[in-house]
This record gives C-alpha cells, structure tokens and sequence, in this order.
C-alpha cells in the first residue's frame, strides 16, 4: 500500500516508513474475535504487530486499547517504539520478553 505521493506509508505506531518488501501486516484495532470483523485496520511493520500481541490480550486490545494513541500510551509498547524508532524500517528482531508480561 503506497500514498499517492509515492513515498512509503509510516507505521502508526512507530512512525518508520514502511517499504515494499519490508515484513508487514494489517492489525485489527478491534480484534475480531472481540466484536472488530469488518472493522479498522492499520497497516503495522511486522515487529510492532507483534510486540501489541506480545504485550496484550485480545480482551485488553478490545477494552482499553482500540486506537493507535491509547497504544502508545501503553508502558510496555511505548518502550518499545521509543527502542524500534532508532532501527531501520527493515530492521526485524524476536519480541523479547514474557508474551503479555505487564
């Protein structure tokens, strides 16, 4: 997915542009097993998919965080982007730490 300007689209959650090529995926701000099928998505880098999913349950995801802003307001996933912002937009890793740790 590209803007018409021509340039990569950012990731909403971290702000690095995401390029063709780059491990991507489309997240549900709703989950859909929480009420989201058919709803918003955003287009995330792989890795920031993975560390909301690391860090929150699909009912936490539903209840408290269904935007983009109350995510980065989250301690665990504003740790996160602030450590990600300074990697390129390729740049992929394992998620650290305990799935859903608080």
């Amino acid at each position: 997915m590209r803007q018409e300007s021509g340039f990569p689209p950012p990731c909403p959650l971290c702000g690095r542009p995401i390029p063709p090529g780059v491990p991507q995926s489309r997240h549900h701000l709703v989950p859909r097993l929480r009420g989201g099928k058919g709803g918003q998505t955003v287009l995330l880098h792989a890795i920031c998919h993975a560390e909301i999913h690391a860090a929150l349950t699909e009912t936490d995801l539903a209840r408290d965080y269904p935007t983009i802003e109350a995510l980065r307001a989250h301690p665990r996933i504003a740790r996160f982007v602030a450590w990600v912002a300074a990697r390129p937009p390729g740049f992929q890793s394992r998620v650290p730490g305990p799935r859903r740790g608080r």
